[in-house]
């Protein structure tokens, strides 16, 4: 008999507890619950802390409300001038309709699937219709934006919010990369010699502006220079002059002396003159005097 309700007691602590995880369930602040009774939706769980649904009849699913990452496969797309890209991009979105998510893909496996062929088709859309030069600028940013807006606008019906779409990574194809290289090569080395040739060019401008320079500030030197020496020697001719009309015997005397000094001045020179020469008429015209100087008399004129 005591095994009896032993077994019986533990068949209903099993029941009860079978009851209990049926009947009670938590919900993750990070999470939201869709609760499906025979298979069909009933109602939307968000709000966390523990709930209670009917035992047997109701299940749950439960959706992740954060924000998910996507990383698409790298897909090969032709631009609009022909050259083959590999572009590798991603998405980040968010499960916003719980219901229509379940409704329209089931779960995350197939959500990530459709995501996949949405991205991939904005891309071949978006990157189809500009030249490869255009991924290399800043007009990138406006491409990015065009694109995501075209994902997003796709991805409403499947209840959820995509909220930025990025390229990741944009190659050449290996067939066109060394084509593409060469030709920037030879580009760059086209600019290269466009630049180095108006470089020469300016320099060559500088030098002739600064010959052309150097000659009118040399010409206008010596003009200045010229019109100083002339005004020089008027002022040394005046000079002499008015010293000359001061005193003339003093000034012829002078004069004499400057001569004697420039020819005499080695000591070793040898002149042959004759005795009443107009050279040395100083020398005869010194006359003594009181007190033993000498005084020039004024020259005949």
């Amino acid at each position: 008999m005591n095994r009896a309700v032993q077994a019986a007691v533990g068949i209903f602590v099993l029941v009860i507890g079978a009851v209990s995880l049926s009947t009670f369930y938590t919900v993750h602040q990070a999470e939201q619950v869709l609760v499906l009774q025979f298979g069909k939706p009933v109602r939307v769980v968000k709000e966390p802390g523990l709930k209670v649904k009917i035992p047997f009849m109701q299940d749950i699913t439960r959706f992740d409300r954060r924000l998910l990452d996507f990383d698409a496969e790298a897909q090969e797309v032709i631009m609009s001038d022909q050259k083959r890209m590999v572009v590798d991009a991603f998405a980040r979105y968010r499960i916003v309709d719980p219901l229509l998510f379940y409704q329209s893909v089931g779960n995350e496996t197939n959500m990530r699937a459709r995501l996949g062929a949405i991205v991939n088709a904005s891309l071949r859309n978006t990157l189809g219709q500009v030249p490869f030069a255009m991924v290399l600028t800043a007009r990138r940013s406006e491409l990015m934006r065009h694109m995501s807006e075209l994902v997003i606008n796709e991805a409403k019906p499947f209840g959820i919010e995509v909220l930025d779409v990025r390229i990741m990574r944009a190659d050449l194809h290996p067939d066109n990369s060394p084509a593409i290289y060469a030709r920037m090569q030879t580009e760059r080395e086209l600019v290269a010699r466009q630049e180095r040739a108006e470089g020469s060019e300016t320099a060559q401008r500088i030098r002739a502006e600064a010959e052309r320079d150097r000659t009118v500030l040399l010409a206008e030197a010596q003009r200045q220079s010229s019109v100083l020496r002339g005004q020089g020697d008027g002022d040394a001719t005046r000079i002499f002059a008015d010293a000359y009309n001061k005193d003339p015997g003093f000034y012829a005397f002078y004069r004499s002396l400057q001569a004697y000094r420039r020819a005499l001045a080695d000591g070793s020179s040898t002149m042959v003159l004759s005795p009443d020469s107009d050279f040395f008429r100083f020398f005869r015209e010194l006359r003594g005097s009181e007190g033993g100087s000498a005084h020039p008399t004024p020259p005949r004129q």
